[in-house]
């Protein structure tokens, strides 16, 4: 029986093949998906051959986009595209100059 070194350290990120830290959830989430949703539609009453065909396609494009994810942005890309949807832009200011200069004479 093959074994697989999971964790390489003490305080390191876990490390699957390759997949890192978050990108493994997401890639035990999707085949997991995949996995509930054919067996749904095999106890409906769908082709077996289309069941198949859905399984192994839609499991090979889970295991693609995962690790095309990890390989383009990294152990922790996901948590800074997602801080970076939730950060604004620009900041409007919409107060006039005058109102600045007078808060600072004020403060004196």
């Amino acid at each position: 029986m093959v074994s697989y070194n999971i964790n390489k350290g003490i305080g390191r990120t876990v490390e699957f093949k390759g997949l890192k830290s978050q990108y493994l959830f997401i890639f035990a989430g999707g085949l997991l998906g995949i996995l509930i949703l054919i067996m749904i539609l095999y106890m409906a009453g769908v082709n077996s051959y289309i069941c198949l065909f859905l399984g192994a396609g839609g499991g090979s494009l889970i295991i693609w986009q995962t690790f095309s994810l990890n390989k383009k942005y990294g152990e922790h890309g996901l948590m800074k595209i997602g801080a970076k949807k939730r950060h604004p832009q620009y900041i409007l200011c919409r107060k006039s100059i005058r109102r600045y200069v007078q808060l600072s004479k004020n403060n004196r």
